[in-house]
């Protein structure tokens, strides 16, 4: 099985849905199996506070998944627009898989989610993108082939996937939004393996 990494922060648990949803789209498509991994929280102290394995839910990330993942997802809420720290504190640690260029060529793409209708959803995903360029990585958003794109009245972005989850962070992922979840880890799943297959065939000639 070829794995890709969809890893998340999530402070309610709306992204945690959300990535759990993608990971359905990337086991969707035969041979392909989703690595479900978070980022603990970034502790205001000097030390830090949290165990090393969480208490629930999957696993904490490390650099060693994103080396050996031939795909990734990555999702946070917004936070004024941009992605949460703790997402950000763990892709600042990724330099040693850039100098070495270890996720280049990798498809990836990204998912957020919102307390309000026009809180930083795209700023969101396009922070997010940001060090994955950086890294070589080839970016898959949404195409509009996919009909919920345009008809969602809820989250939804060509740069990736997003949630509505409202003032009080309790609304459910509606119909469209969760389409769009399971559409890009679909999309990201595909290109990997046709990424792997045409290297296959480029090394067999």
């Amino acid at each position: 099985m070829t794995e890709i990494l969809v890893v998340y922060y999530s402070r309610y648990g709306a992204t945690a849905q959300m990535a759990r949803h993608v990971a359905r789209g990337v086991e969707s498509v035969s041979g392909m199996q989703a690595r479900l991994r978070t980022v603990p929280p970034v502790s205001a102290t000097c030390e830090a506070v949290s165990p090393e394995i969480p208490a629930e839910g999957p696993p904490y990330v490390t650099t060693q998944d994103l080396e050996e993942c031939a795909g990734l997802a990555i999702g946070s809420p917004t936070r004024f627009g941009n992605m949460a720290a703790p997402m950000k504190y763990f892709l600042d640690q990724t330099g040693s898989q850039w100098l070495s260029g270890a996720l280049a060529g990798k498809p990836a793409g990204v998912f957020t989610s919102t307390g309000t209708l026009h809180g930083g959803q795209e700023s969101t995903l396009l922070s997010m993108m940001i060090p994955l360029l950086h890294h070589g990585m080839l970016l898959v958003g949404l195409p509009y082939t996919e009909p919920a794109l345009t008809e969602t009245r809820t989250g939804g972005t060509p740069y990736g996937a997003s949630h509505f989850a409202g003032p009080k962070g309790d609304l459910p992922l509606s119909e469209d939004e969760r389409h769009l979840c399971h559409a890009l880890g679909e999309r990201i799943a595909r290109t990997a393996q046709a990424l792997g297959l045409a290297l296959h065939q480029g090394e067999s000639r």
